[in-house]
């Protein structure tokens, strides 16, 4: 087999490959044998059938997938071999059904899009900023509340308060305001509410006020805005049943139970950072900035990104793309795609495009390499900040390692943990590379900042 290569242009080749009998041949003769041994033709016992027999069956076929793998073998090879940059798969230039009863020896011709040669420069000489967040008194405040109201105690209280859950009767009533009585009235003796997750306010608004033996009158329905789960939950009932609920309910309040926040103390301290890491309140505001500037580190780092990928896509993304060639690329894998829309369909991912191999060279200059290890260390952060949504904040290394590692396991989940450990590295490498001018900023100012990028 015989495969050239000539460059249209800059960014596009035409690669021509000859194949004679002889390179496909002996792949033919192997195949139609393993169909005889595998497959049970009628008339014939499985493996008593001869080659010649085979190809009067099976040999067009055959012959035909035969020269299409080793042409597309031979192709692949020829690109790894030469280290050619291709964008997308290599398209044939012509379809066509091969003439095997006339033919031998064929030809055939793919166009190839080539990725364009980026002379991608990154030194201390570019400038690309970065914003710090300030954190505020104010948002230690608030932090400190979350806090508080997480790690406090539910006591029992006289008044309904904005987060208190209420226990009582619950009856179903008439359409008159009386509560029914028959055989199909809902009742439930020991019902719990939690007017602070009712979608509709109007609904929660009802309790205002309302303190232990008072009665409230609301609409179960209304106040999970229909969801099934929630109304057979709230009124202990099945999810077939909850079709029939649309009137009032009465709650007679036997008791509400509040949050007190927790004190500041020694056992807070530890509950919230782990024993011996606070010991006073200056050092609990210290930990709690820390906590908050650390957090909005993932906003500040987010906008570097964007900012980098505009700096480095405003000075080389004026780089010229095999449209054409892409173009029918992305026609023959999508049925939806024709040449009626492909051109808007192009439109909206030539800037990605564009951005791609600009980080692919941005990569290969800054030796960016992902190991195992890199793996490992961001599935353990990913499961550290999941168990602290559910309060598990202290938990040992060895409990926080098993759940990365199930991460890992996940085949849907572990690309997008390669993804991120790519573009973490590839941002730390343009940040280790270039100026990176840090600025100190408010919020608000993040935002307007965030808002204009």
């Amino acid at each position: 087999m015989e495969i050239t290569m000539q460059k249209t242009d800059a960014v596009s080749g035409l690669l021509t490959v000859k194949v004679e009998e002889n390179d496909y041949k002996q792949k033919v003769t192997e195949e139609l044998k393993r169909i005889g041994r595998t497959h049970q033709i009628p008339g014939f016992r499985k493996g008593h059938i001869s080659v010649a027999d085979l190809q009067r069956r099976f040999g067009r076929q055959v012959t035909s997938d035969m020269i299409n793998q080793v042409v597309y073998e031979g192709v692949m090879k020829y690109i790894e071999e030469n280290k050619l940059n291709v964008l997308g798969q290599p398209m044939p230039v012509e379809v066509k059904e091969l003439d095997l009863k006339n033919q031998k020896d064929f030809t055939f011709e793919y166009e190839l899009a080539l990725a364009p040669e980026l002379d991608v420069k990154l030194d201390k000489d570019e400038h690309i900023p970065y914003y710090d967040i300030e954190v505020a008194d104010s948002m230690i405040d608030e932090q400190d509340k979350a806090f508080r109201k997480r790690f406090g105690a539910q006591v029992p209280g006289e008044e309904f308060e904005q987060d208190a859950l209420v226990k009582g009767a619950l009856m179903e009533l008439n359409a008159d305001g009386t509560i029914r009585e028959d055989g199909e009235a809902i009742q439930v003796t020991s019902a719990i509410v939690a007017p602070f997750y009712f979608k509709d306010k109007e609904e929660a608004a009802k309790f205002e006020g309302k303190k232990v033996g008072d009665k409230v009158v609301f609409n179960p329905r209304k106040s999970c805005d229909g969801d099934i789960a929630e109304l057979s939950s709230m009124l202990n009932i099945s999810k077939e049943r909850t079709a029939e609920v649309q009137g009032d309910f009465e709650l007679a309040i036997s008791e509400i139970i509040v949050v007190r926040p927790a004190e500041l103390g020694e056992e807070y301290y530890t509950q919230v950072f782990g024993a011996g890491k606070v010991n006073n309140e200056e050092e609990y505001r210290a930990a709690l900035k820390e906590l908050i500037a650390n957090e909005l580190k993932g906003n500040s780092e987010m906008i570097f990104r964007m900012s980098a990928r505009k700096f480095f896509t405003e000075k080389y993304g004026n780089m010229e793309l095999p449209a054409a060639i892409l173009k029918k690329w992305l026609i023959s894998r999508n049925e939806e795609l024709t040449e009626e829309n492909i051109d808007e369909e192009y439109s909206r991912m030539e800037s990605d495009l564009k951005w791609q191999l600009i980080k692919e060279r941005i990569a290969e200059l800054a030796n960016v390499k992902i190991e195992e290890a890199d793996l490992q260390n961001l599935a353990k952060n990913i499961a550290a900040r999941q168990l602290a949504q559910y309060g598990m904040t202290n938990l040992d290394d060895e409990t926080i390692e098993s759940f990365a590692k199930n991460i890992l396991a996940d085949k849907n989940y572990r690309p997008r943990i390669v993804e991120q450990v790519g573009d973490i590295k590839l941002f730390e490498a343009i940040a280790n590379a270039v100026s990176v001018d840090h600025e100190t900023v408010s919020f608000d100012r993040f935002k307007e900042i965030a808002s204009e990028i």
